[in-house]
């Protein structure tokens, strides 16, 4: 039996580190769109505090339902965005995995073991003696397979 620590093989392998590259880099083309239409509803809200007083009634139930319009689009673009990270980041952890379970499939027969638990937090093992690790091991022949 063996031992790998998932978390150790995202951050500490190269597959890992450009994995979370690719997911921060991505998700944070999706804040910038946010950020915009933030700005853009603030500034129209601003626009609206400062001429309200010289609107006539129907210019600012004009205004008021443009912005109610504005803000639900923002929420339902947001809403999107948000989704498109989850699946960038579901796929992107998908095809780490994979390859993975490769090379934790490779070191296992070579050491003869048939089966390698999950030492991470949330798995299954609660205890195990630091000998069973071969995440260290796991992540050199991922560096290896994976530059």
């Amino acid at each position: 039996m063996g031992l790998v620590d998932p978390t150790r093989l995202l951050n500490d392998s190269n597959a890992g580190k450009k994995a979370k590259d690719s997911l921060s880099s991505f998700s944070k083309s999706r804040q910038a769109l946010i950020e915009m239409d933030e700005k853009e509803l603030r500034r129209m809200e601003e626009d609206f505090v400062k001429q309200a007083s010289v609107l006539s009634a129907a210019a600012k139930s004009e205004r008021e339902q443009i912005f109610r319009r504005r803000m639900a689009e923002y929420q339902q673009k947001a809403a999107e965005l948000n989704r498109e990270v989850q699946e960038k980041q579901k796929d992107v952890l998908d095809a780490f995995r994979e390859k993975l379970e490769v090379v934790v499939e490779k070191v296992a027969k070579r050491h003869d073991l048939q089966v390698v638990l999950d030492k991470g937090k949330g798995g299954p093992t609660v205890y195990s003696d630091g000998a069973l690790d071969l995440t260290a091991e796991v992540i050199e022949e991922f560096n290896r397979e994976y530059p």
